[in-house]
This record gives structure tokens, C-alpha cells and sequence, in this order.
């Protein structure tokens, strides 16, 4: 099948490069031309393992094509995908939806023949009746059906959830999508993927529904670790008693600094104002907003009392940046929030990311980047671990304890094993547990 894919950021790209590798023909559209030329010499914008190799294996066998004008490639397609930013909009909180009607208002005057336009971005509900009403009203002859296919990609993982997803959701209201659709899916009709069919509506807020009980699962396990704090109890034994019900499940209730990152925040603020605007309020949700934004907030205290009370003048080290592993984004990521605040206390901060201190340097201030973990420690008076990187999971403690002033290591994602640090000779604070 042919198919044009509006947006080569990450959703566009990784989307295009797949089903490019299910075998279509996908041209993935961008106006930002410099990406475009990065992209047809082989570089890659974002970090994602296994990007690289995906792209370069399509691009080489004929089946992916990068264009910054998007008449040839919608004219011939049988499905385009609007996978363009749908950021917070300033004041208000609601999804800035004016890239995605901007491209529907493109798609109108370039499609020919029946064609299939897919929104992958994240959208509220009834904006694929909005995409209907635009390309109505610009092409009242437009053969086309407007579907929603929300993505479901854990940045780090991205291939993998797209080649091997839990489902597949689909939401239309013109049957003539079904085949065109189910044609795009068909290879992973192979692994026995659920493909869920619904209406277009039912699509949109599935997707803002998972992203928001995801969040306020976060949210929930962060609040018993506070609890077990208090009691002396220990919040992964917590989580492991909860995890292994059916009913509940293991996955994200890993206690920790708080969510961050291009989805939750931004999706758990949107369906906040879409539900306000219908009259049908989300309490659960609204406060798991507020709860979050005050535990990223809350964890830069955690580590001053840690320290005695007083960080003026004082060296922190600081292990990961970005929101999580295996991904260069720094979006809401909780440094942002715990790294100015140390700041605002005196502290002078040294820092390391594996991939995220290009876009840190944008986002943080007058703080020291260096090049190693162990440098991050040098005459550092407590190293704090923010992000889980693999390669923070086994550190030479000793070599660590060696480069630092005093031996205190703030653990805000629970890595280790309180008694082997403590045997190392380290003050070791963690999360959610005595």
C-alpha cells in the first residue's frame, strides 16, 4: 500500500519506519527541510534504539522516502497519517490542535481518488469531526473517510510496541476504512493482535484514558511510598503484594520522582480541560496532576534533608536527566523541576545524561555537564540518581565513594539494594523505603 505519513517526528517517524518494514511504501513529509536532509543522509533527530538500522534497511530496499512537499505523496497514497505535535496550549492547558488542522487543510486540496485519513497524533475527542468538516468544506468532492488510530509507543521501546502492540484501536465511521485499514495491520495479523474497531469518538478517548490510568497509577504507588516512609514500610515489597493480582498488575509501580515526558503530562492535562468542557469533570485525574507536580517538586527537599537541611555552597552530583532511560527527551522531565530548586537552595550542580545533555543545555542553567558518571562525583557532597540508566545500575561504589567529599548517594528510583550501599560506607537515601 502506499501511504503518506504528514510529521517526521517521533511518532511520524518510527510509524512510517515500520510500516515501511511491513512492507508499504511510506513517505514520511516534514516542512522543516534541514530534518529532511538529515534524514535522507542517514542521520536520525531523536535517540531510539534501533531507529537507525530500521530507517537505513527501508530507505535501501526501496520502501522509505523522506519529502518536504507533500503533493505527490498524498495524490498517490492510499491512507495519510497526520502524525504532527499536539502540544499544551499556553494558558489553558487544551491540546494546540492548529499543526493538525493545518495539515487537514493540506491533505483537502492534494488527495485524489478515495482516500483513507488517519489522525495518529493524540487529539481530544470530535477532532476527527473537525478533520471530516475541513476537508468537506474544501473539497466537497473528496472521496475520503477520516479514522483515528491512537499510537500506544513507550519511548525506548518504540519499535518493539509498534512490530509486537498489546492491540491495535481503530475508530471509524465510514465502513470503506475497514479494508484499507485492516490492510495496513495485516502483518500482525500474524502474531494474533487484537485489532479493536470502534467508533471514532470511542478511539480518541481510548487513548487519553490509558495514558491517564497509567499516570495515576504512577501517581498512587509515589503516594504509598510517602506512606511507607512514614510507617517503615518498604514500597516495592508494597508493589510486588499489589503487582502479582490479576486485577491490578506490576507494571508502573515502580515509586520514583513522578511521571514526565511527551504523553502523560500533557494528556492528563487535556483530558482535564476536554472533560470540564463537556460538564462530566475527572476528579481522579485532576489530582493526579496535582499530586505529580507537587512530588517533582517535593524531591528536591527530599535531597536537602538529606544532606542536613542545607545545600549552600554545596556540590550535587546528578546521575540522568532526561524522563526516563533510553530516550533523549527531556519533556516535564522531573530534573527540570529538582535541579533549579537545589539551585534556588545554593547548591551547585554537575551533571551527567547519556543522551540527553544536548537539550538539558536549552533547558538547565549554570550547571556543570561532565562526560562520565564518576566525574559527576568529584568532590560532590551527595550524587543523586534521577534517571535509571543501565549503566547506573552496576557503578563501582568504591570508585564512586573515593571521588566524592561525603559518601551520600540519593537514590529517587530505587536501583539499589540499601544494605549493599550502606556496606560500602554511604549515607543511602531511597524511595518509599525505611
Amino acid at each position: 500500500m502506499q501511504v503518506a505519513m504528514i510529521g517526521t517526528g517521533y511518532v511520524g517517524l518510527v510509524s512510517g519506519a515500520c510500516f515501511a518494514d511491513f512492507g508499504h511504501v511510506v513517505t514520511c513529509i516534514d516542512k522543516d527541510a534541514g530534518k529532511i536532509t538529515r534524514l535522507r543522509e542517514g542521520g536520525i533527530p531523536i535517540f531510539e534504539p534501533g531507529l537507525e538500522g530500521l530507517v537505513a534497511r527501508n530507505v535501501a530496499a526501496g520502501r522509505l522516502f523522506f519529502e518536504t512537499e507533500a503533493a505527490a505523496a498524498v495524490a498517490k497514497a492510499d491512507a495519510v497519517f497526520i502524525a504532527v505535535g499536539t502540544p499544551s496550549r499556553r494558558g489553558d492547558g487544551h491540546a494546540d490542535l492548529s499543526y493538525v488542522y493545518a495539515a487537514a487543510e493540506e491533505i483537502a486540496g492534494l488527495m485524489d481518488g478515495f482516500t483513507v485519513v488517519v489522525t495518529k497524533s493524540t487529539v481530544p475527542v470530535g477532532t476527527g469531526d473537525e478533520i471530516e468538516k475541513i476537508i468537506k468544506a474544501k473539497r466537497p468532492d473528496a472521496q475520503f473517510a477520516v479514522v483515528s488510530n491512537p499510537e500506544f509507543l513507550r519511548e525506548g521501546a518504540a519499535i518493539e510496541d509498534f512490530k509486537r502492540p498489546d492491540r491495535v484501536v481503530v475508530g471509524l465511521e465510514d465502513e470503506r476504512a475497514r479494508p484499507v485499514m485492516s490492510e495496513l495491520y495485516r502483518p500482525l495479523f500474524l502474531n494474533e493482535t487484537p485489532i479493536v474497531f470502534t467508533g471514532r469518538r470511542t478511539s480518541e478517548l481510548i487513548k487519553y484514558a490509558a495514558n491517564a490510568f497509567l499516570a495515576m497509577k504512577i501517581t498512587f504507588i509515589n503516594e504509598m511510598a510517602d506512606l511507607c516512609e512514614a510507617v517503615g514500610a518498604d514500597v516495592q515489597q508494597v508493589a510486588k503484594g499489589i503487582g502479582l493480582d490479576g486485577r491490578i498488575g506490576g507494571k508502573f509501580l515502580n515509586a520514583g520522582p513522578g511521571y514526565g515526558g511527551s504523553c502523560f503530562p500533557k494528556d492528563t492535562l487535556a483530558l482535564v480541560r476536554t472533560a470540564s468542557d463537556f460538564g462530566a469533570p475527572v476528579q481522579l485525574i485532576e489530582t493526579t496532576v496535582r499530586v505529580n507536580d507537587q512530588r517533582k517538586k517535593a524531591m528536591a527537599q527530599k535531597v536537602i534533608k538529606a544532606m542536613g537541611g542545607d545545600v549552600a555552597g554545596k556540590r550535587i552530583g546528578v546521575l540522568g536527566l532526561t524522563f526516563k532511560p533510553n530516550t533523549d527527551d527531556m519533556r516535564d522531565a522531573p530534573s527540570l523541576d529538582i535541579i533549579p530548586a537545589l539551585q534556588a537552595a545554593g547548591a551547585v550542580v554537575t551533571a551527567y545524561d547519556p543522551e540527553g545533555e544536548t537539550e538539558a543545555r536549552h533547558l538547565l542553567k549554570d550547571v556543570d555537564f561532565a562526560a562520565e558518571p564518576y566525574a559527576v562525583a568529584r568532590d560532590a557532597e551527595a550524587v543523586v540518581i534521577i534517571t535509571e540508566w543501565d549503566e547506573f545500575r552496576a557503578l563501582d561504589l568504591e570508585r564512586l565513594k573515593t571521588a566524592m567529599k561525603t559518601p551520600v548517594l540519593i537514590d529517587l528510583r530505587n536501583i539499589y539494594r540499601p544494605d549493599d550501599v550502606r556496606r560500602q560506607g554511604f549515607d543511602y537515601v531511597s524511595i518509599g523505603r525505611a
